[in-house]
């Protein structure tokens, strides 16, 4: 198959590191694939070298961003067209938001026989401005009935988006994110290694993030049960893996609480050294506030940690409750504090929960298992397309 993926920007984020994951596997299986992506600008980090590296086409237009701008939205609308005719791809396929917006409708005017889009998250839930979500909705209403079919990472995202009015039920389809397990299982870096480089002593007991240093991931919520849980645990130590606007104001609240020692702050990391950076970690805890399903509590659980998560969006689809993790009502800071109190005091139960949690995502989110799905799909609506 010819394949065009289309993504706004590729920052390092779960989205992003998930559509390099489909282009590296499908152009492994010999389909002729090409990426179609704005720059990887950000404080987050980029993943533009490891896309070139990978041997299939990618192409950068730099006018694509994230930011809604009419006259480059509507220029990048006719370059994607005009690409797209050259191209002639049998699929397209978009991601994210904006992208995924103008890059059917691109799809649909160049003909292209297939257009897919993976939601990674609810774009109309995510600003606080109810205008913006209203808009968000209208044109993801208006461009569902061109998209053959919408990939969802979790059902949860199938759900909101049928409560919102936005395509029909059989146009969905779930396909979880998937990712390189191996490195997880068999970390590159030993665990004792990570740990002395950080500063991390053998009894200490670490407390994980990864997550980029911005609103709604939960750090303030983190920030709010620290005083007390270091009281209780003097061995508690927290790692937060990930940079962002918001460093410096996290940075002097630690220091406020007189917690400067207690919090080791990697700043912006490679993906290759998530695993390692996981693996030194005892309890892995993803508060945040919006999510499509977060990567983290599955990289968590692939390292055997047991996790902790608010139930929001796809969350709870990577989880057992009380069985690989906590999942916990929305938001609810005293159940944030008390999950992580019950696993710091309890190391039998962290390796238990951890183990579980393994057994349960290791098949579930494996990279193979994702394309595999997604060429099912790829075909499937071509032959429905050649049946039409």
């Amino acid at each position: 198959m010819k394949i065009v993926h289309i993504i706004t920007r590729l920052i390092i984020g779960g989205a992003q590191e998930n559509t390099l994951i489909s282009c590296e596997g499908q152009h492994a299986r010999g389909h002729e694939v090409t990426l179609i992506t704005g720059p990887g600008l950000g404080p987050e980090g980029s993943l533009e070298e490891r896309a070139r590296k990978s041997g299939y086409r990618v192409e950068v237009r730099e006018e694509m961003v994230r930011a809604i701008l009419p006259t480059k939205d509507i220029g990048n609308f006719c370059y994607l067209v005009k690409r797209l005719r050259e191209l002639k791809p049998d699929v397209v396929h978009t991601h994210s938001s904006k992208a995924g917006i103008i890059g059917r409708w691109a799809a649909w005017r160049a003909g292209v026989p297939v257009v897919i889009h993976t939601i990674h998250g609810l774009a109309f839930t995510a600003s606080t401005s109810r205008w913006v979500n209203a808009a968000y909705r209208y044109a993801e209403k208006v461009t569902a009935p061109i998209s053959s079919r919408i990939v969802c990472v979790a059902d949860a995202m199938r759900d909101q988006s049928l409560a919102g009015g936005i395509g029909r039920k059989e146009q969905y389809v779930t396909v979880y994110s998937g990712m390189d397990t191996s490195s997880f299982l068999h970390p590159p870096v030993a665990r004792e290694e990570v740990r002395r480089a950080l500063g991390i002593r053998l009894d200490d007991v670490v407390v994980g993030t990864i997550a980029r240093l911005f609103d709604l991931k939960g750090h303030d919520d983190l920030l709010a049960v620290a005083p007390d849980l270091c009281r209780r645990f003097p061995h508690l130590r927290f790692l937060w893996v990930g940079d962002g606007t918001l460093r410096q104001q996290f940075e002097k609240r630690m220091r406020q609480q007189g917690l400067e020692d207690r919090f080791i702050l990697t700043g912006m990391v490679s993906p290759a050294r998530i695993p390692e950076l996981v693996n030194a970690m005892d309890i892995v805890v993803h508060p945040s506030r919006r999510e499509g399903l977060a990567r983290a509590l599955v990289q968590g659980a692939l390292a055997a940690k047991p996790v902790i998560t608010y139930d929001v969006d796809g969350n709870r689809e990577s989880l057992i409750h009380e069985k690989t993790g906590f999942l916990l009502s929305p938001f609810d800071i005293g159940q944030l504090a008390s999950s992580l109190a019950l696993l710091l005091g309890d190391a039998h139960q962290r390796e238990a929960m951890g183990l579980a949690g393994r057994e349960f995502v290791i098949e579930r989110f494996s990279a193979q298992r994702m394309v595999d799905e997604l060429e099912r799909v790829y075909a499937q609506c071509l032959q429905e397309k050649k049946g039409r």
